[in-house]
């Protein structure tokens, strides 16, 4: 007897069960296929960074002053020289200038600037006090700062021009007896005021006495700035400062203005306080 089945199963189709297998693989080749086609990921790009050159700091110069003497008679000429070098070559600098200047009045005083030529810059002055000096480098823009030198001093000592230089300030000034300037002078009071004034030299106030200052110095060898006494014997009475040529500068008498007067007589003796 033959059982049969309460539900019978339908058959597969072999071609469809195929095509059905044939489309799961097609499908998982598909997804393996795309999988594989994939590109790699890309290697990270190289990153060239261009670091822009720094330009150079400015920087200071190399700076020297010296000068052709450190000590001037009054009315005498001094020359400055700058010397200007590269700091990190030492090679002397071309380029900018240098203001060469003057303490004075509680500041640094500009006289003259001057340009730098291979390295170098001088400057002939003549001063008339004593004092210091220094020189500042204007800036070589990109390359050098304003740079400012050590001051060096140069002493201006009493010259016999000075004296005659304070002696002619006066001229036209009224004698008055007793007087020792600065509006009116007498004879001694006038010379007592110059020597001080231009050399620090303190006379006492008699012509006398004045004549017993200073060096003795022949008729023949007398320089304008010396000191004449005119006397009588050997009495020193009246006092001027020599203005070369048989002058003086001096306060004579009453009515007669302190001025450039002859002298005139051959009684007198030159003394020279200031060399």
């Amino acid at each position: 007897m033959h059982e049969h089945s309460s539900s019978r199963r339908r058959p597969v189709r072999a071609g469809k069960l195929a095509l059905a297998l044939g489309i799961c693989v097609c499908a998982g080749q598909l997804m393996a296929g795309t999988a594989m086609a994939a590109p790699a990921p890309a290697a990270p790009a190289t990153v060239t960074t261009v670091v822009a050159a720094q330009a150079a700091e400015p920087v200071n110069v190399a700076i020297k002053l010296t000068a052709s003497s450190s000590k001037v008679a009054w009315g005498s000429a001094v020359t400055l020289t700058a010397r200007v070098n590269d700091p990190n070559t030492g090679a002397p600098v071309t380029g900018g200038g240098v203001q060469f200047q003057a303490w004075r009045n509680g500041g640094w005083k500009t006289w003259q600037t001057k340009a730098v030529t291979n390295g170098t810059a001088t400057y002939r002055t003549t001063p008339y006090v004593s004092g210091s000096f220094r020189l500042k480098y204007t800036s070589l823009p990109g390359k050098y700062r304003w740079t400012a030198s050590s001051s060096i001093r140069v002493n201006v000592v009493a010259s016999r021009a000075k004296v005659l230089a304070e002696a002619r300030k006066h001229v036209g000034k009224s004698y008055r007896y007793g007087a020792s300037g600065p509006g009116s002078f007498d004879c001694s009071g006038y010379t007592m005021y110059v020597y001080r004034a231009a050399a620090g030299i303190k006379l006492p106030h008699k012509a006398n006495s004045q004549q017993r200052y200073g060096k003795a110095v022949a008729k023949s060898s007398a320089q304008p700035g010396d000191l004449i006494v005119i006397r009588s014997g050997s009495y020193g009475y009246h006092v001027g400062v020599y203005a070369g040529g048989g002058y003086m500068y001096d306060s004579p008498k009453p009515g007669v203005k302190v001025g450039k007067h002859k002298i005139w007589t051959s009684s007198y003796v030159v003394r020279r306080l200031v060399g």
